[in-house]
């Protein structure tokens, strides 16, 4: 099974660091006191900063089940419609989808997170009084043309309206500043920023970089000459041949550029692969070579439509957080003020109304699913789940599995062995979303600058947050108004190659404190921004590390996919099949790191309920 998973993957590592817990309080099975699930009037997550995502306290529960931990299936304490396991922006959706077809329905959503909208995290910081807001996963909706009939409808329903980004989203406010290149020394033989990519001619930007003649020629060259290194392929040829050629092998063997070229751009996509070009078909980088991104294909195989011709402007100041948000509006409207996708950025949550003893509608966070299995009789579904220390059960006419793929089948041991490892298949990638509130941006200003990639550093690049004014809420459009700068980092291994690399990466981010990633971040931004006077003691106000051990989903796109023949074929689609009275909603059951995924599955788990 070539990324099924085993326990052992599973772990990766972990259970050194969560030994101590398998034998910590919370594994009493139940307290004598009334179950009490709501939350304080105080309690508001987002303003927290620190280390997030993936924090300690999230995890160790579902790794202690991994392990092999069991519960003990109490009695129901609560009966409800359904259950959804996972309150991000699937499981929401699924909320939605369901209430739309049992407006009456009692639905109760479980969650293991201190907050909802699972990678959709909403980041808020305190500045001088006033308010600024980042986004700590999800970013965007991104080319919404895209979306499915079923996700495109729910954006409506839930009062997004698309085309109002090209109002709120400042696209000329970045015009002049360009991307800048901090060189490391190992690879380059000195340690130097380059400023103008892709904005001065790359003559003059070449005779900026530390690398050597031939190096500078080349990157010269390969921007420069209208060359089609194909030439006398069909397209079709060309597209199947960089189908299956990795990027690095294409800029090697076709473009035949300096080793110091190919190891400038080696890690330039591990944002958004999360692997090095080395594994990255060169299909993909298509599109990706418009203002100064990565060379070669432009008369080679130029790309038609890219993202549809929309612009990447589809992006509220806290990504996708603001679409849960009105996601929890549509199904709990006392928990969000307002009416608005404007007014929902400023809106102050009442977390302690999203789980009401008699409400119809529950999100209850903090809560790790252990189990979920049908009664005897296969007319309900039995959910068990730890919170604060106990164990609780919830039964239910039907749940979905609106988490990750490869929890399910720890999770419901009555699935049948070819679609667990259907399930298994899925290796979520890991990442880290770092957020630093900056007291301005006047360095990145005066060096003409909004975006700074390193070729060999623990972040891969700082970046400029998108500029988007929404109702109240007011950008920073001065270089001398705070700024939330937006810095991400992949771990990346030389010696490991497919799904293995992001096992091995799981376990590097969850023993990695907080301190490491504050350590990078100054140390990175001195690199760049302190010859332009930035001081990362004086300017910088807060630092929110958003660690995603699971982050995106697994998308089959890298060199490594064999050619599935068929739907039916794909390991994706066979784990996400109905299973009784239980179904499967997340972005991995689509294969796909996005909130179109994410609504389409949910939108297809609740008809598959409604057909059974």
């Amino acid at each position: 099974m070539r990324n099924g998973i085993t326990r052992r993957d599973f772990l990766n590592g972990t259970q050194v660091a969560i030994g101590a817990s398998l034998v910590s309080p919370w594994t009493t099975l139940f307290g004598s006191e009334e179950p009490h699930f709501a939350l304080g009037s105080n309690y508001y997550p987002p303003a927290l900063t620190g280390l997030r995502g993936s924090r300690d306290g999230t995890w160790e529960t579902m790794h202690a089940r991994v392990a092999g931990q069991s519960w003990q299936r109490g009695k129901p304490e609560e009966k409800v419609d359904l259950v959804i396991v996972g309150a991000g922006i699937s499981g929401l959706a699924s909320a939605h989808f369901y209430r739309q077809q049992n407006p009456r329905a009692r639905i109760l959503l479980l969650d293991n997170h201190d907050d909802f909208g699972g990678h959709a995290r909403r980041n808020e910081f305190s500045v001088n009084g006033d308010i600024r807001i980042g986004y700590g996963g999800t970013e965007s909706i991104d080319t919404p043309s895209s979306y499915t009939d079923a996700a495109r409808q729910l954006l409506v329903d839930i009062g997004i309206d698309v085309e109002r980004f090209y109002q709120y989203f400042d696209q000329e406010l970045y015009e002049g500043l360009s991307k800048a290149i901090v060189y490391d020394e190992a690879t380059f033989g000195a340690h130097k920023m380059a400023t103008g990519y892709g904005a001065i001619p790359w003559r003059d930007f070449a005779a900026k970089t530390p690398m050597t003649d031939k190096a500078k020629a080349d990157l010269v060259r390969v921007f420069t000459e209208k060359r089609d290194y194909l030439a006398g392929l069909t397209r079709a040829q060309k597209h199947e041949l960089l189908s299956k050629l990795s990027y690095h092998d294409f800029l090697k063997d076709y473009a035949k550029v300096d080793q110091q070229v190919l190891e400038m751009y080696r890690r330039w996509g591990i944002s958004f692969w999360c692997v090095g070009t080395d594994e990255i078909p060169a299909i993909l980088v298509q599109g990706y070579d418009d203002g100064g991104g990565m060379p070669g294909l432009t008369h080679t195989m130029p790309r038609v439509g890219h993202r549809g011709n929309e612009p990447y402007i589809f992006h509220f100041p806290d990504g996708n957080a603001s679409v849960a948000r009105l996601l929890v509006r549509a199904l709990l409207p006392q928990a969000v003020p307002g009416s608005t996708m404007e007014d929902v950025v400023t809106s102050r949550i009442d977390y302690s109304l999203l789980d009401q003893k008699n409400a119809d509608v529950k999100i209850r966070l903090n809560s790790t699913v252990v189990n979920a299995v049908h009664t005897r009789n296969q007319r309900r579904v039995d959910v068990s789940y730890v919170h604060n220390g106990h164990v609780h059960t919830v039964r239910a006419r039907r749940c979905v599995m609106a988490c990750y793929n490869m929890a399910i089948p720890y999770l419901c041991p009555e699935l049948p062995e070819k679609q667990v490892e259907g399930l298994q298949y899925n290796v979520k990638v890991p990442l880290v979303y770092t957020k630093v509130m900056a007291k301005n941006w006047r360095a990145f200003a005066d060096l003409g600058v909004s975006f700074v990639y390193y070729t060999n550093d623990f972040y891969k690049q700082v970046e400029l947050d998108y500029p988007v004014s929404l109702g109240k809420y007011k950008f920073g459009t001065s270089p001398d108004e705070p700024m939330v700068l937006h810095m991400c980092h992949v771990p990346y291994f030389a010696d490991i190659r497919g799904p293995a690399q992001w096992r091995a990466g799981r376990r590097q981010l969850l023993t990695t404190p907080f301190s490491t990633y504050e350590h990078h971040v100054r140390d990175q931004l001195d690199q760049a921004l302190g010859p332009a006077g930035f001081d990362v003691e004086r300017d910088i106000s807060a630092i929110t590390v958003n660690r995603w051990a699971h982050g995106y989903s697994y998308s089959p796109d890298l060199l490594w996919e064999p050619d599935w023949p068929n739907d039916d074929t794909k390991p994706w689609v066979i784990g996400r099949q109905p299973f009784g009275r239980i179904a499967i909603a997340n972005s991995d059951a689509g294969a796909a790191s996005n909130t179109n995924s994410a609504i389409t599955q949910a939108y297809r788990a609740v008809r598959e309920l409604a057909d059974a």
